[in-house]
């Protein structure tokens, strides 16, 4: 795995780019002199807790046959205030799953990508306090 970074101007918006050339940008808040081009690296990285979660829900729920139609992930966290660097201290999940879902199965993969799969939220688990909820929605 190989990722390079590109300052774009001359402030704090850069991007990211990986062996494939896909692309990801980042960016500071004004009060430090950024732009607010792109979402903050914090902001990047519960947000690649959503998505690393959500590939081994999709994953598990494809594998059993579930008719999973959408999945919406909504992620709140907490920060130590005064402090640099300020690590995430509190992080909370919620998953929404879309279809005609067997509830025990949606459980057991939102419990798996959690307590097992998710690699992102093993690092996290490090720092934060993390803790989840689910619900199957049909439509």
């Amino acid at each position: 795995m190989e990722i390079n970074i590109k300052r774009l101007g001359n402030a704090y918006h850069l991007e990211a780019s990986n062996e494939d050339g896909l692309t990801i940008q980042s960016d500071a808040s004004e009060s430090i002199g950024g732009g607010n081009k792109a979402m903050r690296p914090m902001q990047i990285l519960l947000s690649s807790l959503g998505g690393c979660s959500a590939i081994d829900i999709i994953h598990l729920l494809n594998k059993q046959r579930q008719p999973l139609d959408d999945i919406q992930i909504k992620i709140t966290g907490e920060r130590e205030a005064h402090k640099v660097p300020s690590l995430f201290t509190d992080i909370h999940i919620h998953f929404s799953l879309y279809g005609q879902i067997d509830s025990k199965k949606a459980e057991r993969a939102v419990e798996l990508s959690m307590e097992k799969l998710c690699s992102v939220k093993q690092i996290l688990d490090k720092t934060a306090k993390i803790t989840w909820s689910w619900e199957v929605i049909e439509e």
